[in-house]
């Protein structure tokens, strides 16, 4: 199942619904895309839903990872909701966890984001300069 992304907006939150496989090459781009065309929208409270996901590659982590510094640099916020146990397994064994916020619950992530986090960035880059 190629990557697809649908956009919705709950409140001040745009939601993005992926499904199918988030790896090397158009599926990635198309991540990438969506993400950037809503902050081009002035949208900076994000939320991926990735509940239909069904694989995710090294590139699909890595292009998280961009897209969660992209949205950081630009003064926005990127949450990650409904993250399959296969990703949310890969994210603990490569410490990624800490970098995201990944909620369980759609009404809660929505809320949540009244609460802003100034240390996303400090957590980037504390967690790639230490072990």
């Amino acid at each position: 199942m190629s990557f697809q992304a649908s956009v919705r907006q709950v409140d001040t939150v745009s939601i993005i619904d992926c499904s199918g496989r988030i790896t090397l090459g158009d599926e990635s781009d198309l991540l990438r895309e969506t993400l950037h065309r809503e902050l081009e929208r002035g949208q900076k409270k994000l939320l991926l839903n990735l509940r239909e996901v069904t694989y995710c590659d090294s590139a699909g982590l890595g292009e998280l990872i961009g897209c969660l510094n992209t949205v950081t640099r630009r003064g926005g916020s990127l949450k990650l909701l409904y993250v399959p146990k296969k990703m949310r397994d890969i994210l603990q064994v490569t410490r990624l966890d800490g970098l995201f916020e990944i909620c369980s619950d759609e009404t809660a992530a929505v809320k949540s984001f009244g609460i802003t986090n100034p240390t996303v960035m400090s957590k980037i880059l504390k967690h790639f300069r230490h072990p």
